[in-house]
């Protein structure tokens, strides 16, 4: 079998065809992939129809091991999905119904995934792909947007690259939620506590180096934090100008696959409260922190 692979944009992502993900992939296609991750970060593989649940889960685990599963915002009539290493991103409650304009589960995935975002990066142990499968999707609108952190970073000034290169940051859902007027349990403040990620850093594959950014990045550790938020806006806004930004329009069956290791993404808004959107995702993990302990116990705090 042989892989074929379709640039999508003039800086990043391809149209990976010429296999059936919903089939066993042998080694040697995983690799391929593997080393197409490495030069076109998002990979789309359209198939027609979805992957069932343990079609997707055997696809992702044949390229790594799933993140464990942690605290998510369900609906108010609970859990829709019934496989936990399944994240459901839709707007829909437990028997498809919509959710209604009030309900945490839309204020957090709905809206909450519009801020620009790299998955996990909330964890100490952050994400490696994420495999996002399209099961239904609005006539209209709810796009996602990827942004290639790796150019972001070789098109920013030596400068700016000599004041980056050996910032730590801190990352939490309470920040970014937060921007948006969320508010949170004393469990969930408990499990979102911030955890530090490097501002730079360099792809275990790949060599090449990229900007961490999230709107998960709350403060830079050393920082005043008005300072931090606005270099951590500054680098943002370098980071999804246009000409770095790839846009996906969804159809359904489609599987994006990202490296949360080189790019940044979000959600597009839609009229989700008339319209179904049912995306599943499922992540592996790098089984490692970002910062290595030694740096993390190191780094210093504001005198």
């Amino acid at each position: 079998m042989s892989l074929t692979f379709t640039p999508l944009h003039p800086v990043f992502a391809a149209e990976c065809s010429g296999v059936d993900i919903g089939e066993p992939i042998s080694r040697e296609i995983a690799t391929a992939i593997e080393d197409a991750m490495d030069r076109y970060a998002v990979l789309v593989f359209r198939r027609g129809a979805p992957l069932t649940t343990q079609q997707q889960l055997a696809f992702t685990e044949s390229l790594g091991e799933l993140e464990a599963p942690y605290r998510k915002i369900n609906a108010e009539a609970g859990v829709r999905l019934d496989n936990p290493a399944l994240s459901d991103i839709s707007n829909l409650a437990p028997g498809d119904k919509i959710l209604p304009r009030d309900d945490r589960k839309r204020m957090f995935n709905v809206i909450g995934n519009q801020l620009w975002h790299s998955d996990s990066s909330y964890k100490a142990i952050p994400a490696r792909y994420s495999a996002l499968c399209a099961h239904v999707v609005p006539p209209e609108d709810g796009e996602t947007e990827f942004a290639d952190m790796r150019a972001a970073w070789d098109t920013l000034s030596p400068k700016l690259k000599a004041k980056a290169k050996d910032l730590v940051t801190e990352h939490s859902r309470i920040f970014s939620k937060g921007t948006l007027g969320f508010t949170f349990t004393e469990q969930e403040l408990k499990d979102f506590a911030p955890v530090r990620q490097p501002l730079v850093r360099t792809h275990p594959s790949s060599g090449r180096h990229s900007l961490f950014l999230s709107s998960h990045a709350e403060r830079i550790v050393g920082w005043p934090v008005p300072e931090a938020l606005m270099f951590l806006r500054e680098l943002t806004e370098h980071a999804t100008q246009r000409e770095l930004v790839y846009r996906h329009n969804w159809r359904v069956g489609d599987l994006v696959m990202w490296d949360n290791q080189s790019t940044m993404h979000r959600g597009r808004s839609y009229e989700d409260l008339k319209y179904p959107r049912d995306l599943r995702r499922t992540t592996l993990t790098t089984g490692a922190p970002a910062v290595p302990m030694s740096e993390r116990s190191a780094a210093k705090e504001p005198a």
